[in-house]
């Protein structure tokens, strides 16, 4: 019933009105029920075709940190034109029965089904070839071996910069940008992956643009195909030409279409849908409802073919306006173009999640605790959510979860503070308590969204001090450091990762020497790097690719353990030469293995990140994003060399690594709110394990 409501409300009053034109191209707006929108072109009301003029820019990027045979890589879209603009794009194609033309045109024809003779065309464009250098740092080439095909990914807030220092305002004219094999990231962080380009008005010069990648042989792993990023990123912005792509996704006012929280329809039948946002597209990635890969995967579709003169196009699926919004007398009654049966049903609507979430009581028991808690462990992050001492007995190491620096303090002060409800004292005896039980219990340091940095030197007395402090006042057993991206970005010129020179990397080793020489020898400490600041230093090493690194190295005699966020983690390489994406047994195995046997950082012979013993490396996991049975079968493969069926990725060590510590997962809490489903599993499989030693 309130779904009918909320599409009814759009369907009563609605109208179209005439707009002001923003950006370089015409716009018109449409006024339904109590929202207002606005798309490029011009009012179907009055009629007649509007021609948008165009400027296609076959971007070639040139990669610093590739190079072959001593030159920096290039993929270069300059050998993609041809098909662009024979592409339905450019030219006509008949997408029914007496409906020739272009794919904006037909997309809108079927918005406004009733517009008799009125068109938006794009003319034919005036080529204007750019080339952008990619610094370390901002992008690197990912190779498949078994292909011998190349792709790219890059920080598309930098590459939009970099495209618009070269290109001054086009009055009147669309921008439409393209690089060749490529996907990005977003707000300058490789885990906030992966998108096929961006649109709207670029803020700097007001040029309307759409900037989308061409796929021709790409790696087998990337799905789509030729134009269908192309599309998808132009039929985005035809509905929503006033987007502004540097602030998408980010807790600030934005311009362009809103819509109440719209639901993202299940990937699989029985499973639930996502929230997708409020404007068109989602946040970050500016994925389709259409699109069903998670984040840090290449974004995935089944495309409409296009048949165009013996040529196959694969043209995006697209929401159309009155999916978000409902239908009326004036948008019609379909959903989705060009495929009108792949949305059949309107968005039904999500509501933003808010506050705390509600104590939760387990309704399945804790599995009984067997095997010694001194072989492999189940590590994980505890949040606060409930008292401590409830934690299940199958979690053997907890961290804590964190210390913060301190915004108002002197550089490098960390301060730790319990949720509201907690007893400091009552906490400090549930320490002592698990303590007493052969457990450790650690303290985090940062977290997501967490900035910190030691960069400069006379702050470490400060760091070490207030560590010390939060040690020795709750009895912790040692530190995790989880300090994320951008707080350990390596400098530019900084290239040995075993002889650093970035100060607030410098500085950090130092402090963590200065913390375990305070201690003494039982000390534990941690690192939890994200997939962009440790694996990813095999691909490329710079910026926040591989920022771990020159830590793990100074300090691997003093070293607890690590354990990798295979879930914060772009896609990336493995030591096989083949590309791998998050959440599957294949990732998991590929990227714990670049540190169990060592690896040629940045690809560069010289520069070898020699192995880690087994009983220092841990796998990351996020409760919700995999599933305990992948899981499962990751932690069996890499401790054991048994490979699930359909495991692609081949162990360099066929027998696996039964020295191995364990699994580390965030979060306890979010575990215990699932009614124990991943530490029931993976508690009794990693102590058993244990026993077999």
């Amino acid at each position: 019933m309130q779904i009918k409501l909320i599409c009814l409300l759009f369907v009563i009053g609605a109208s179209l009105q005439p707009a002001r034109a923003q950006g370089t191209v015409p716009t018109f707006k449409l006024s339904a029920g109590q929202g207002s929108y606005t798309l490029a072109g011009r009012d179907p009301v009055q009629g007649g075709t509007t021609t948008i003029s165009t400027v296609l820019v076959p971007i070639a990027l040139s990669f610093d940190a590739k190079r072959t045979a001593g030159k920096p890589l290039v993929m270069d879209a300059a050998t993609d034109v041809s098909s662009v603009l024979s592409s339905p794009i450019f030219s006509g194609f008949a997408f029914a029965p007496g409906n020739t033309t272009q794919y904006a045109d037909a997309m809108l024809r079927s918005t406004f089904p009733k517009a008799d003779g009125w068109h938006t065309l794009l003319g034919k464009p005036e080529v204007r070839p750019v080339k952008i250098t990619i610094p370390v740092g901002y992008g690197y080439i990912l190779t498949s071996k078994s292909n011998g095909g190349s792709f790219a990914v890059v920080d598309i807030e930098f590459l939009q910069k970099e495209l618009f220092k070269q290109l001054p305002k086009q009055d009147g004219k669309l921008v439409v940008a393209v690089t060749h094999n490529t996907t990005y990231y977003t707000e300058s962080d490789a885990t906030l992956c992966c998108s096929w380009g961006t649109h709207g008005i670029d803020s700097a010069t007001g040029n309307s643009f759409v900037l989308g990648s061409y796929l021709s042989a790409a790696p087998a792993i990337v799905e789509d195909s030729d134009v269908q990023p192309l599309t998808q990123q132009l039929a985005e912005f035809i509905n929503d030409p006033l987007h502004d792509p540097l602030f998408h996704g980010r807790n600030v006012p934005v311009s362009g279409n809103t819509f109440g929280g719209w639901l993202r329809p299940a990937s699989r039948p029985g499973e639930p849908g996502s929230c997708g946002g409020t404007h068109v597209a989602t946040a970050y990635f500016l994925l389709e409802p259409t699109d069903t890969n998670p984040k840090n995967n290449f974004p995935a579709s089944k495309a409409f073919v296009a048949d165009a003169g013996g040529a196959a196009y694969h043209l995006q699926n697209v929401a159309l306006l009155p999916w978000y919004i409902g239908t009326s007398e004036s948008l019609g009654n379909t959903y989705s173009f060009p495929d009108a049966q792949t949305l059949t049903v309107p968005a039904k609507p999500c509501a933003p999640v808010g506050g705390a979430s509600p104590p939760h009581k387990p309704t399945i028991a804790t599995a009984p605790l067997s095997g010694s808690p001194d072989g492999h462990q189940l590590i994980g992050y505890w949040t606060g959510t409930f008292p401590l001492r409830e934690v299940s007995p199958q979690w053997d190491l907890i961290l804590v979860a964190f210390a913060e620096p301190d915004r108002n303090g002197p550089q490098g002060t960390m301060q730790f503070q319990l949720r509201a409800g907690l007893n400091p004292e009552e906490f400090k005896a549930d320490i002592v308590s698990l303590k007493d039980q052969g457990k450790k219990v650690m303290i985090s340091l940062g977290g997501g969204g967490k900035y910190f940095t030691l960069s400069d030197a006379a702050s470490i007395p400060t760091f070490v001090s207030s560590v010390t402090k939060i040690v020795t006042e709750y009895g912790f057993d040692g530190i995790d450091l989880d300090f994320e991206t951008p707080s350990l970005n390596i400098d530019p010129g900084d290239t040995d990762f075993k002889h650093p020179t970035t100060p607030s990397i410098v500085n950090v080793i130092s402090a963590m020497r200065q913390l375990h020489d305070h201690f003494g020898p039982g000390f534990m400490i941690s690192l939890v790097p994200e997939g962009s600041q440790g694996p990813a230093g095999y691909t490329s090493y710079g910026g926040q690719f591989g920022s771990y690194l020159p830590i793990t190295y100074a300090i691997r005699d003093i070293l607890s353990f690590i354990d990798a966020q295979d879930y914060n983690t772009p896609p990336l390489e493995g030591l096989d030469g083949e590309i791998y994406q998050s959440n599957s047994v294949d990732y998991h195995a590929a990227m714990t293995e670049l540190l169990l046997h060592g690896f040629n950082v940045g690809g560069d012979a010289k520069q070898f990140f020699p192995a880690l013993p087994a009983s220092k490396v841990a796998v990351g996991f996020l409760t919700g994003y995999t599933s305990p049975t992948i899981v499962s079968q990751a932690m069996d493969y890499i401790v054991s060399g048994k490979a699930p069926a359909g495991t692609r990725y081949k162990l360099r060590q066929p027998t696996g690594y039964p020295g191995m510590i364990g699994a580390m997962f965030w979060t306890i809490d979010a575990d215990r709110r699932g009614n124990y489903s991943y530490s029931n599993l993976v508690g009794p499989q990693l102590h058993r394990y244990a026993a077999a030693k």
